[in-house]
């Protein structure tokens, strides 16, 4: 399973408010066929899965703010892949609490 971050931004618009733009993202995510988990954050979104699940999900998130009329699209991603054990967002979280203890 892997852990993806995405941050898109779409660029070119008619005003600087992006709220429909990332709306138009996160239908994306809801609508999603593969079996994936999201969390949105104020500045990106955290999804996790099988890594060529998460990269589609990815193309058609990337390609959403185009379909809503952006001239432009900036997409950042991060991969973490671990192959040695099973690892989630919740997990993730969970070790740091622990070491917080």
């Amino acid at each position: 399973m892997a852990i993806v971050q995405v941050t898109v931004v779409p660029l070119g618009t008619e005003s600087p408010s992006l709220g429909a733009y990332v709306a138009s993202v996160v239908r994306v995510l809801q609508e999603a066929k593969e079996p994936i988990s999201y969390q949105l954050t104020p500045m990106s979104t955290v999804i996790e899965g099988e890594l060529d699940d998460l990269l589609a999900v990815v193309r058609r998130m990337h390609e959403a703010p185009f379909a809503s009329g952006a001239a432009r699209v900036s997409t950042s991603i991060t991969i973490d892949d671990r192959r040695d054990k099973k690892g989630t967002m919740a997990q993730k979280l969970h070790s740091v609490e622990e070491k917080l203890n």
